[in-house]
């Protein structure tokens, strides 16, 4: 009988330690779902502003009594795809929506340019190459009273379009070698430069065109497999190669000034939750990008507003 109950007491100790390391390993799998999900898949938007701040003391008095026209040139970003105008970063940049946050209530250029008047060429997915079209054909020689502030995002959807379902070619550059790329980088440049000389020479009056660069959903990692996308090993020296570009026009025309959208939505990508990373935000690890990965949501326009912003008053000298 002794034996008999030794025995059955090991079965039991037996099974319970098997119970044990069975519900540990399924509790470690839980976990281990739980994290993934958290911090690889769950992408929140977050809510409140976004972005730098404004210096509302820039705000206080008019700029200039002068006619002046904001025009907005480029893709989809500046086009406002996916939210109503107000929202857009535009339509900010104009006016403030009903609902304003409130750091940024009265800070709009309407509050300091009695004469404004908008109007936006930009149309959603077009590449530079139509850029260059739609300001000759779409823009007209301004009165010589003009002032023109003209806002523009190019160049992102070169290196996107086709996502990699067709062979790379100049307009639609995914999936390319940066040496293919090469000569359709030179061609960017070229266009870029053709795009400010048409806009100085439609502005007689003068004009400040606030360029800025191409973000990176990937927040600087490069892998689009994330995202669903094919992979493509090049596509951040591609990129690197078209922000250098876009950074030497900034630095070599006298009327263009840099909005610096790369850098303020690093960090807000499909690693906005991945706290180890050197991008991380702490104080909004959010998304700022759409669900089609090439567009900002509503707060990303939100901080592309206050970017824009922030480079506008920066003119010394509106008169």
């Amino acid at each position: 009988m002794n034996g008999q109950t030794v025995n059955s007491g090991q079965r039991l100790s037996c099974k319970l330690r098997r119970l044990i390391v069975l519900t540990s390993f399924g509790a470690i799998l839980l976990l281990a779902g739980l994290a993934y999900r958290h911090y690889w898949l769950s992408l929140p938007m977050g809510e409140g502003p976004a972005g730098p701040p404004v210096a509302r003391q820039s705000f206080n008095l008019p700029w200039t009594p002068r006619k002046v026209l904001l025009l907005g040139v480029g893709d989809s970003v500046t086009a406002g795809f996916g939210v109503t105008q107000p929202y857009s970063y535009f339509g900010r940049l104009v006016e403030n929506p009903p609902d304003e946050f409130s750091d940024m209530q009265g800070i709009s250029l309407s509050a300091v340019l009695p004469n404004l008047s908008a109007r936006n060429i930009a149309v959603s997915g077009s590449t530079s190459l139509e850029h260059v079209a739609y300001l000759r054909e779409r823009l007209k020689t301004q009165e010589a009273d003009t002032l023109g502030l003209v806002v523009m995002t190019t160049g992102g959807n070169d290196l996107i379009h086709s996502y990699g379902r067709l062979p790379p070619r100049e307009g639609a550059m995914y999936g390319a070698t940066l040496e293919l790329a090469r000569p359709w980088i030179a061609s960017f440049e070229k266009r870029l430069d053709e795009m400010i000389d048409l806009l100085e020479q439609r502005f007689p009056g003068g004009c400040f065109v606030f360029l800025a660069d191409i973000y990176d959903p990937t927040d600087g990692i490069g892998d689009a497999t994330r995202a669903g996308l094919p992979p493509w090993s090049e596509g951040l020296a591609v990129h690197r190669a078209y922000q250098k570009v876009i950074h030497r026009c900034a630095a070599e025309r006298e009327s263009v000034y840099l909005v610096p959208m790369h850098e303020a939505f690093l960090g807000h990508g499909i690693h906005c939750r991945q706290f180890w990373r050197d991008c991380y935000r702490s104080k909004d690890p959010h998304y700022w990008y759409a669900s089609n990965l090439e567009d900002p949501n509503i707060r990303g326009y939100d901080a592309i507003r206050r970017l824009f912003l922030n480079e506008i008053v920066k003119i010394p000298d509106y008169r």
